[in-house]
């Protein structure tokens, strides 16, 4: 049985262990991403590592640590060890990764992103992607920073305009990406 944005998420899966590939061993182990204090290898481990709904149990509400404790795990795994694992969560998602694939897929996006914008490397977001990065800032903006609560934001690619306030216009991607608190994207938004 196939669900929603299941060969989406797969496939967006794939592009980031295209980018992850092409690093040098620096930039995959120390360089900079819009995730602080986190590398490109930890950002991975955080994504492969939220495959397996069990390890987030012990955590119950504390997400962040939950997400630290993930990419921890890897981060002293071999690279090319990291990167099979990798490949293999890229093609076969778990069950409850597929089933939840149309939320997964924003966490995803976003942090391809992460990886992609801090490191520099600009790519072209494909459309199903860069709503699902739009939804999960949406998501994110409520409990992280609520700037959903004070600004409208106006997508100037295709999505209806949302929230109240002072208007701020950009992309999907990058609207979604200061929404759920990237604040590098700032200089591509239009605020009013």
């Amino acid at each position: 049985m196939r669900f929603p944005y299941e060969d989406e998420q797969r496939a967006e899966r794939l592009r980031l262990i295209e980018t992850l590939e092409q690093l040098p061993d620096e930039e995959f182990d120390t360089g900079t991403t819009l995730c602080a204090g986190w590398a490109p290898r930890d950002v991975l481990g955080h994504l492969i590592g939220a495959d397996y709904l069990a390890t987030y149990l012990r955590f119950g509400t504390r997400f962040n640590a939950a997400n630290q404790a993930q990419a921890d795990r890897v981060r002293h795994l071999p690279r090319a060890r990291l990167e099979e694992w990798a490949r293999a969560w890229a093609a076969a998602p778990s069950a409850t990764s597929r089933l939840g694939a149309a939320v997964m897929l924003g966490d995803l996006g976003v942090h391809h992103q992460d990886i992609r914008r801090g490191l520099g490397r600009p790519r072209e977001v494909p459309d199903t992607v860069a709503t699902a990065i739009f939804r999960e800032g949406v998501h994110l903006s409520f409990w992280l920073n609520r700037r959903l609560l004070r600004h409208r934001v106006v997508p100037t690619d295709g999505h209806r305009p949302i929230g109240r306030g002072p208007e701020v216009r950009g992309t999907r991607e990058a609207l979604g990406m200061w929404l759920a608190g990237r604040d590098p994207v700032s200089g591509e938004l239009d605020f009013a």
